[in-house]
């Protein structure tokens, strides 16, 4: 009759046979996979921030357009407003020149 052995005695077999092997490799293993893990994510930080700068330097740029459009915006609309003032003084030195030849 052959003796047949369990599978958790197979396993405690094979951790007697190869315990120390197998602890360094698992220990290999684990710190490389921590350090495809810890590289994988600093790079995709580096992307996401990199592309967060992108959208800020866009974002600001946008608001500088719209800065000097309203700069531009507001110096025509005061150009008029003075030529307006300028025109209504005029109106009222001629007006005022006339009431005084009568």
């Amino acid at each position: 009759m052959t003796q047949r052995t369990s599978f958790t005695e197979q396993i405690a077999a094979a951790l007697r046979e190869h315990g120390i092997a197998a602890a360094i490799g698992v220990w290999i293993t684990f710190v490389a996979g921590l350090a495809t893990a810890v590289t994988r994510k600093a790079f995709t930080n580096e992307a996401l921030l990199h592309k967060l700068e992108q959208e800020l330097a866009d974002e600001r740029a946008r608001i500088e357009t719209r800065r000097a459009e309203d700069r531009h915006n507001d110096d025509a609309r005061l150009a008029r407003i003075e030529q307006d003032i300028h025109e209504m003084r005029n109106l009222m030195f001629a007006a005022f020149q006339r009431g005084h030849e009568d």
